[in-house]
């Protein structure tokens, strides 16, 4: 499961002229390949991350930020590569996002250090950008009802790419034992989909008018810079007044991205839909989901790998063996999301939200108190996994029907946007509570795990109950 490409948002209730429909008809099967490709990628990555460290000699604390850059890069790619390609075509756009996404996955598998490697995450961002960009161009040149079950098919094919990439990664580095041979399999098929994008993919014929919002990518990208500095700056050990500083220009900064975006006719990221109060307090929520669901990959993969032997927790797993152990959540999160309709059917979506991160708060409030057998954090796992599908599943109509209806597409974007930059400070987060416990070991203390999981926890909970206090205001009541 993937919860960093967009929802399919609403179609319009009009029919499509047929010129053209079944060359796209007959290329589906390429998008759906690069959202096979995509999810690889993006799946394959966490049960990799003990064994990256170790070849690069990356602490386990430091491993976040492989997760984390990717994340900052697509909070900034999703506005921009989807603005670009309204304006120059979705197809040219998402040829761009392809050569990037081969590149920065080519740097991954090659890198000889930190730095390398996360520049290559960096590049790796638009994979946040590939299914709005195919999304918008099936919309372009298909009618509805094709349309539709292209889209299907598109997001079908991301859940599956992803539970796919955590196993047969694993497997690879099994079979091989060398991480850059196994991170060459996903980048191979990166690469692959740049000529197969030049193959028979059309253009979309109907382009937005206008220019993209410039000074707001610049404002948008600096600030984020800026929190990543930031926040790594406050886990080393140089002055105490540098991570203050650049902390507070990230907030400085973003304070005049949001007047600017005020101002602007034709903004990168509408701020004003953010600001709704009808539908703010969902925003919130899926911070919080991006927080626990992205912040808790790359701890989870580094606990499950510790040497119990060195350092008293852990159990000293394969790749091959922490996928399989994440596999049963993730395959439940699927299942729970393609349910959704159904539960919130009998129940609504306000209250099915609220439930699924209550789930999600005793799935983490199991894992800090029972985490010493793989079979307690299999099961905690499995709960987690009921709540976070749930969540993925009913959060985008929770937050449309919230919203403006004449501003569903542009508050479903921002829903992503929003729970993509939750994933990205999580990571930080979580990076300088495992650093502040590292031993002599050079490996996080057991109760820097136990924090990471109760802050998840409590955070999971607040998010469950600000659901509740905003459906008593009236936001997000409707049924399907």
């Amino acid at each position: 499961m993937s919860t960093t490409g967009h929802p399919a948002p609403d179609l319009p209730d009009t029919t499509a002229p047929e010129t053209g429909s079944a060359s796209v008809r007959a290329v589906v099967g390429l998008l759906v390949l690069f959202e096979l490709t995509s999810g690889f990628l993006q799946g394959g990555i966490a049960p990799l991350l003990p064994e990256i460290g170790r070849e690069l000699g990356v602490p386990d604390a430091d491993l976040t930020w492989v997760i984390s850059a990717q994340l900052l890069a697509a909070a900034v790619s999703v506005p921009v590569l989807g603005r670009l390609g309204d304006l120059h075509g979705h197809r040219r756009v998402l040829r761009w996002a392809l050569a990037s996404i081969a590149v920065g996955a080519l740097l991954v598998a090659l890198a000889p250090n930190l730095p390398v490697l996360l520049a290559g995450r960096v590049l790796t961002g638009p994979l946040a950008a590939l299914l709005p960009l195919e999304i918008a161009l099936v919309r372009d040149r298909l009618p509805l009802g094709p349309a539709r079950s292209a889209i299907a098919r598109l997001v079908g094919a991301l859940a599956l790419g992803t539970l796919l990439g955590g196993v047969l990664t694993g497997a690879v580095h099994a079979l091989t034992d060398d991480v850059r041979l196994t991170l060459l399999v996903p980048a191979a098929l990166a690469v692959a989909c740049v000529p197969v994008s030049f193959l028979a993919v059309p253009e979309s014929r109907r382009l937005a008018r206008g220019r993209l919002d410039r000074p707001g990518a610049a404002l948008l990208g600096a600030t984020t810079l800026l929190l990543l500095f930031g926040v790594s700056t406050a886990q080393g050990d140089g002055p105490d007044f540098v991570a203050p500083t650049l902390l507070g220009l990230a907030v400085l900064l973003g304070a005049v991205w949001v007047r600017v975006e005020l101002r602007t006719a034709e903004p990168l990221v509408d701020v004003r839909a953010l600001a709704d109060r009808r539908v703010a307090p969902f925003f919130l929520c899926a911070f919080v989901f991006g927080v626990v669901y992205f912040g808790g990959q790359a701890p989870d993969a580094t606990f499950l790998a510790a040497d119990p032997a060195a350092t008293g927790y852990g159990f000293g797993l394969s790749a091959l063996s922490i996928s399989l152990v994440a596999l049963p959540a993730a395959a439940t999160a699927v299942i729970t999301s393609s349910l959704t309709a159904r539960i919130a059917g009998r129940v609504g979506y306000v209250p099915a939200l609220a439930v699924s991160f209550a789930l999600v708060a005793a799935s983490f409030l199991t894992t800090a108190a029972l985490h010493t057998a793989l079979w307690q954090l299999v099961l905690a796992k499995i709960l987690a996994g009921l709540g976070l599908g749930t969540a993925l599943g009913a959060m985008p109509t929770v937050i449309a029907e919230a919203g403006d209806p004449s501003r569903t597409g542009v508050t479903t974007a921002l829903y992503n946007n929003v729970k993509t930059l939750g994933g990205a400070v999580a990571g930080g987060v979580v990076a300088a509570i495992l650093t502040a416990s590292v031993t002599h070991t050079d490996t996080p203390s057991e109760s820097a795990y136990v924090t990471v999981w109760l802050l998840c926890a409590v955070l999971s909970a607040a998010a469950a109950a600000l659901t509740l206090v905003a459906r008593r205001g009236g936001a997000g009541t409707s049924r399907p």
